[in-house]
């Protein structure tokens, strides 16, 4: 029998830390699995999951991770762009495990990332969204993204093609703060 609303702990959204990655890496695995939400349809294997967690960690890029009961249930994290023409640009990724979604976390979770990302100085933080995704668009648009384009056939998944929308979003304080040191 699935698990109710009622059954499920709830989370605790914390910065990601090296504790953690194992966790990330089954939560992002259960994901990618489903077929339907990620750019990718299984997780990297743990070695490469632990030098990205590491390398976020090191470029002090927000991260963060949902933890209930000891196990992580979801993340947020926004990759800087690194070229100097787009260090103010950030790509954010998220993802909810099954069970934990429909209560709000997804909010809690992109709150807290972009909060940190506005901290740091990011003026633009963008994403892509599968076109049948309307649970994280309504999501992304909720917090403040805008919708930017549609990227026509842009995956194709078990013969199946898709739609991708691209969404950000601008803080114009960071965006005057970058044009200012330009």
């Amino acid at each position: 029998m699935g698990k109710t609303m009622t059954d499920v702990a709830s989370p605790a959204i914390v910065p990601m830390a090296e504790v953690y990655i194992e966790g990330f890496h089954r939560a992002l695995d259960t994901v990618a699995r489903e077929r339907r939400y990620l750019a990718f349809l299984e997780a990297p294997p743990l070695p490469a999951t632990r030098d990205f967690v590491r390398s976020m960690i090191e470029r002090r890029n927000p991260q963060f991770v949902a933890v209930a009961k000891d196990e992580v249930v979801g993340w947020c994290d926004i990759s800087r762009h690194e070229r100097p023409i787009h260090a103010h640009r950030g790509t954010l990724g998220m993802g909810i495990i099954p069970a934990y979604r429909g209560r709000g976390l997804g909010q809690q979770l992109i709150e807290t990332t972009i909060e940190a990302a506005r901290r740091q100085g990011l003026a633009r933080i963008e994403l892509s969204a599968h076109a049948d995704n309307a649970r994280a668009i309504a999501l992304y648009r909720k917090v403040g993204f805008v919708q930017e384009g549609v990227e026509r056939d842009a995956i194709c998944i078990d013969g199946r093609y898709c739609d991708t929308i691209s969404m950000a979003i601008i803080d114009k304080a960071n965006r005057d703060a970058w044009r200012a040191t330009a």
